[in-house]
């Protein structure tokens, strides 16, 4: 499909939602310490709005917005990449956007197939690591208008590419959500692991994976700008569920080289703490935590999670996803815990902040119980920093999906709602977003729907 643009047109009943502290809404609860969650960004201005207003149905069936904002396809899955080497691969997950030259934007996107992905990651010589893969990244360039200027193969023979961050020196980190290990699902070499990709020049980064971070189901990445140390969550799909994980580099900073050089790698104890989720009230802080280095991190016999680690133990959470550096610390998503699948406790998401200056644990917020699964609120996933202000937060949970804000003050709004139904018209089904981020100017949003993967542009009125 070409790139196509859509208008809102006029408004519809507002959903309102309640989203102060201790505050129960029409569909969220939500409480929180914002303003220590903001503190030392661009995002501690005293920002209280609620939101664009409506979301307004789109005729054309694909998003919905706000009035006044529009957005344009970039891409769809299925299409051919305009660099000629296949279809543009499915599930679209993690992304994120980079400065290029002459006002030019590098987006590179993570493709979450596993071995039996729907439309697969071409094979590509110099750029694939295990020939069975069927995941991997793709990479866009846009001109400075917004327009698409090139899209190619960035890493491919990866698996289950499901998020990953950006570093500060403009490569991404793009994580496999995955154990599988050679002779199974037909790979044949291990997977687990993080790989680099530079989307400016993918061939600079090749296909080789950063062994030394370990081999366990990824899911995100955050890198501390002063000191190099790279955070990683895992979302493990059962108990024990995931760690919370620092990488301390050989080499701390200063390009492709640093990661590939090695390191230690080590998980998070929170003293008095074996599962987070048994934590419910905001504000919880938790000093001297401690980090363990992990015994094995390749996985070579036992997963990292189930390995020994003393007879103090590790601290687990379930669902840990999205991860981001702000101001000083390390915030990191749980997005849901259930009792009923093995969690010390229930929730419908939490962000965590960890102060490495402090050696501080802090609970900023939760969200739930969630009423309606129509309305914003249920199983937060990726999840950024908006340059006006606020977090912007990808739904991936049942019912509507949508991208929704969180302002400092601690309101809820929808920004996005999802209107591809890949279901009936009688039970509809809608594929969640994921790798929101913004253009370096901040004057765009992109944003992918997993299924039918599709990247969008969105721009508008800005605040900030």
């Amino acid at each position: 499909m070409s790139e196509t643009e859509s208008v809102t047109g006029s408004p519809t009943t507002r959903r309102h939602l309640l989203a102060r502290s201790g505050a129960v809404g029409i569909g969220i609860a939500f409480s929180g310490a914002l303003s220590e969650l903001f503190t030392g960004t661009a995002a501690a201005r005293d920002l209280g709005h609620t939101g664009y207003g409506p979301l307004v149905p789109d005729p054309d069936g694909l998003l919905d917005l706000p009035e006044g904002f529009r957005y344009r396809v970039l891409s769809r899955e299925g299409d051919p990449l305009r660099s000629g080497e296949g279809p543009v691969p499915s599930h679209h997950d993690g992304m994120a956007a980079f400065a290029g030259r002459a006002g030019r934007v590098h987006l590179v996107r993570n493709h979450e197939n596993r071995a039996t992905g729907r439309v697969p990651v071409p094979v590509i010589d110099g750029l694939t690591y295990d020939p069975a893969g069927k995941g991997g990244c793709t990479a866009l360039t846009l001109d400075p208008r917004g327009r698409v200027l090139s899209e190619r193969v960035a890493v491919a023979g990866t698996a289950v590419n499901c998020a990953g961050g950006p570093t500060p020196w403009n490569t991404w980190l793009t994580c496999e959500e995955t154990e599988d290990k050679a002779g199974t699902n037909g790979y044949t070499k291990d997977h687990g692991f993080v790989f680099e990709v530079d989307g400016a020049d993918p061939r600079r980064t090749g296909a080789v994976p950063l062994t030394a971070m370990g081999r366990f189901q990824h899911e995100a990445v955050a890198v501390d700008p002063q000191r190099g140390v790279v955070y990683e969550t895992e979302d493990a799909f059962e108990r024990p569920f995931g760690l919370f994980y620092r990488f301390l580099p050989e080499k701390p900073l200063g390009g492709t080289g640093s990661l590939r050089a090695g390191g230690r790698l080590q998980a998070m104890r929170v003293p008095g703490v074996p599962d987070l989720s048994s934590i419910q009230e905001t504000g919880a802080r938790f000093d001297g935590v401690e980090w363990v280095d992990v015994p094995d991190p390749q996985a070579v016999t036992t997963p990292i999670r189930h390995q020994d680690f003393g007879p103090r133990g590790i601290t687990h959470a379930q669902k840990l996803e999205g991860c981001y550096w702000g101001g000083r610390s390390v915030y990191f998503v749980s997005s849901f815990a259930r009792s009923a699948e093995g969690s010390a406790g229930d929730h419908y998401g939490q962000i965590w902040r960890y102060d490495p200056d402090r050696r501080r644990l802090t609970l900023v917020i939760v969200f739930g119980p969630d009423t309606d699964v129509q309305l914003p609120g249920e199983s937060p996933d990726n999840i950024c920093l908006a340059p006006g202000g606020g977090l912007m937060v990808c739904e991936d949970g049942g019912g509507a999906q949508h991208v929704y804000g969180v302002t400092r003050r601690g309101e809820v709004y929808a920004l996005a709602r999802n209107r591809q139904n890949t279901g009936t018209p009688e039970e509809p089904e809608y594929g969640e977003f994921a790798g929101v981020t913004f253009s370096p100017d901040g004057h765009t949003m992109y944003v992918n729907c997993y299924a039918p993967g599709t990247t969008f542009a969105v721009t508008g009125p800005w605040r900030g």
